[in-house]
Parts: structure tokens; sequence; C-alpha cells
């Protein structure tokens, strides 16, 4: 659909010159032979580009500026003016026209700043459309999830994002850090600044000051030039030290410093940077035994830890497994362009059984898998890996559908599965939890939510 441009001029040769020129280029043209008129038909249908004459009966070209302005400021106005008006034409730019030109009016070099106008303003689109869509992508809401546990989470982010303080995220490998990092960025008065994810177990000890820090040229062997370090780079926005735990113990005094200071100093230099950036961790060790190991620093530890974030592993929010499952059959059906309608019941029960010790990682990576080899309406236990195969076949009645919500459906699972451990180890809480890969007062809250009885020693 061609751009629509609307030419407001009281000479009608102007008029129809300049019409005849832009519809030569590709725009869908009208006129208009005062401001009162263009009022009107701007109103009817906005314009992508109004050009306007500034000296017209009826109603001026900046008071046209003025009311366009405030009814769709989306639509860029170019006007028009003599040389020895050049001061009204500088008014204009003030009260929000896009641009302006000289008469007697050169086409060319009105073409060229009306198209570099539109470009301009497609990139904005753009842009603002990206930055939109990025948002909505880690938006804490888009983090999968209904169970207790998880929403707990959700609260926790709601509260922090819009806050300062530094922030550890703990939680097995593959429970979702950085995505949780992600959305306190993006959800937070720097989101328009860059988001820079640091894993710190990825990064050479003896090039990990520079990489931080940064360093001067000529600082040692192999540093040919100057160069920002990552904390640097992500000035005015977040920086997420993943897997903080690995970062060496001579170099934790320095990033305390950092923190505490808002500043740095670069390898082979002695001059402080100073630096503007949140800082988020996370860590699937426990820091506090590494702090009493000697292996953390006990004040980095403190200054990381003002709010910390527990994630929940898989096995302790089970009702959340079926939600993801179809989250990640999604993607990967979109993806992969599959008419797969879903999982057999076989399929589900395998999930809801199965211990994932790579948590959600290693549950999308099992439908990637299955989406690629499934060739049939629905994903069968053929299409999973050998390992998570049953034993024996599993023949235990499932309540039909519909007869029974998916909430309800998991807790009932979960009911007998915390039952037939309970029983196995002789009702040993502790041998419960460790077998189920939960942590003991997470076993003894869904005892209490989930109603099972024990026994009294």
């Amino acid at each position: 659909m061609p751009q629509r441009v609307l030419v407001v001029d009281d000479e009608q040769i102007i008029r129809e010159s300049l019409s005849f020129i832009l519809k030569k280029e590709g725009y869908a043209v009208d006129e208009a032979p005062n401001g009162k008129d263009a009022l009107r038909k701007q109103q009817e249908q906005p314009y992508d580009v109004v050009v306007t004459d500034i000296e017209m009966p009826e109603m001026r070209g900046v008071e046209l500026l003025e009311r366009i302005r405030q009814g769709s400021p989306e639509t860029l106005v170019v006007v028009i003016t003599a040389f020895g008006s050049i001061e009204t034409a500088v008014t204009a730019l003030r009260k929000g026209a896009a641009d302006y030109v000289l008469k007697p009016i050169n086409f060319d070099d009105l073409l060229h700043r009306i198209k570099k106008l539109l470009d301009y303003k497609a990139v904005s689109i753009e842009n603002s459309l990206l930055r939109q869509e990025l948002n909505r992508t880690y938006d804490f809401e888009n983090i999968i999830g209904q169970s207790q546990s998880m929403n707990r989470v959700f609260e926790i982010i709601k509260k922090v994002s819009t806050s300062e303080g530094t922030v550890l995220i703990t939680g097995k490998s593959g429970t979702g850090k950085e995505l949780v990092a992600k959305a306190i960025h993006y959800n937070s008065p720097r989101q328009q600044k860059r988001f820079v994810a640091i894993n710190c177990g990825a990064i050479v000890d003896t090039l990990f000051e520079s990489e931080l820090f940064g360093h001067k040229k000529g600082s040692f062997t192999g540093a040919t030039v100057d160069k920002d370090g990552l904390l640097k780079v992500a000035d005015g926005g977040t920086v997420f030290l993943d897997e903080v735990s690995e970062i060496p113990l001579h170099l934790q005094v320095k990033l305390l410093r950092a923190i505490e200071q808002k500043e740095i100093t670069a390898v082979g230099t002695t001059d402080p940077i100073n630096i503007d950036v949140r800082i988020l961790a996370a860590t699937n060790r426990n820091l506090r035994q590494e702090v009493e190991k000697g292996n953390f620093r006990e004040d980095l530890f403190y200054r990381l830890n003002v709010i910390e974030i527990g994630l929940p592993s898989l096995s302790e929010r089970r009702e959340d497994i079926p939600i993801l499952a179809n989250h990640f059959l999604d993607v990967y059906k979109k993806q992969m362009v599959r008419q797969i309608k879903g999982f057999t019941n076989e399929v589900m029960n395998a999930f809801m059984r199965y211990q994932w010790k790579g948590e959600i990682r290693e549950l999308e990576n099992v439908i990637e898998r299955a989406v690629i080899f499934c060739d049939s309406d629905f994903i069968t236990l053929e299409h999973l890996p050998e390992y998570m195969m049953p034993a024996s076949p599993i023949n235990e009645p499932i309540t039909p559908y519909g007869q029974q919500t998916l909430k309800d459906a998991v807790k009932n699972f979960e009911r007998q599965f915390i039952q037939q451990a309970l029983a196995k180890y002789n009702q040993n809480k502790e041998e419960v939890a460790r077998s189920l890969g939960v942590s003991l007062s997470s076993l003894y809250r869904k005892i209490e939510e989930l109603a099972i009885e024990v026994p009294q020693s």
C-alpha cells in the first residue's frame, strides 16, 4: 500500500507541481487549498506526511501543524517557507515539524527529505515493535508455570524488577536462572540499556580480570589494543554473572569493590572508571557452604545476596510438567512445521514419573527430539529416548479425559508417587526427600498440601 501524502498550498500551480512529482515517486497524493480543508481531510483519515505552506488564508501552516500534532502525532509535517521567513520555520520545528524546505522549492531535495523521514519513521516503528516483542519474550508472565512455588517466584520478580538491589538467583542447572535474570532486566527501568550475560565458568582464569574490567594496550602479552571490560560495556544496564561461584578468589575482592564503589580499574592502569550497572548473579552451588570452605568471600556473598530467588526443581513443581511439555511442543512443531496434536497418555505419564536431572533444559531437549522423530498425530513412547522407557508397560488405570481436571490428575499422581516412596523407605522422610530430589521442607509441604496420611511413629 503506497504511503499517503497531503499537499497543502493556496497556490494551485505549486500544489499541482508537488502532486505530480510525488505521484511519479509512487506516493498516494491528495491536495488541499488551505489549512481548514487540510485539517478536515487529515481528521477523516490521517496521512503519513503533510507538506504545507506556512502563509495561507483561513488557517496558517503553524496552526495546522499544531492541530495535526494534537490529533495524530505520528503524521510527519514538512513546512514550506520563504527565505525571509526562516524564523517562522524555526518556530514550526519547535512546535513539532519534522523538517522544512525553502522557496523556490527544489523538488529533488524535497523528495530526498520525505524519503529520509519516512525511512526513519519505519525504523523507529520497527525498533519499537522489536522492543515490545523483546519485553514480551522476557516478561515474567511468560515464564512457564502455575505451581505455588513458581507463583512465589513471579511475585518476587515483580517486586525486585523496579528496585536496584543485587539479586542472587539459585537453583539447579537447567531451571531457568538466566530467563529469570532477563525478566528482571526487561521489566526494570534499565530495559532500554544492555543486558550482558557473563558465564563465569567459561572464562579462563588468566583472562578473567581482563574480561570483566578491561585492559590497556601493552599491559600483557597479546594486549595489542585497549579493551573495555564487560562491566563497562554494560554501563547503564544490567550484568548477569552466571555461575558466580567460579570467579577466582583473588578477583572477588575487586568485584566487591566494583559493586560497592561503582568503579573499576582496567588491567595496566591505575585510573578508575565510573560504571553504572545493576548486578544479578546466579549459581547452582550452595554459596554458604562455599564460604565455609573458603572458596568464596563472605563479604561478596552478602553483597550479592541482598535478594535471593530460589528456583524450584521440576521434582518440586511436577504439576507444571504438562504445561511446560505442551509449551515446548508448540515451539518446536511450529519451528519444524509439523502437525502434531499432542502427547499420548503413556508419554505424559512417563514425563511425570521421570526424574529430570537436567531439569527444564532436559525436558525441552527430549521434546525437541520427539518432534524430530514423530511422523504421526501424537508423540508416543517410541519417540522418547530409550533411557526414559518404563521398565514395564504402564498399565495403571487412568481416569478418562473430561472426568477430572489436569490439576486434579497431577495431584492424584503426586499423592500416589509420594505414598509409594514413603512405603518403600518405611516412612523415613529424609530418605524419601533425598530419593525424590526435593528438600525436606518441600516434602512436608507436599504431604500437607496433598492430605497424605502418615502413620505416627
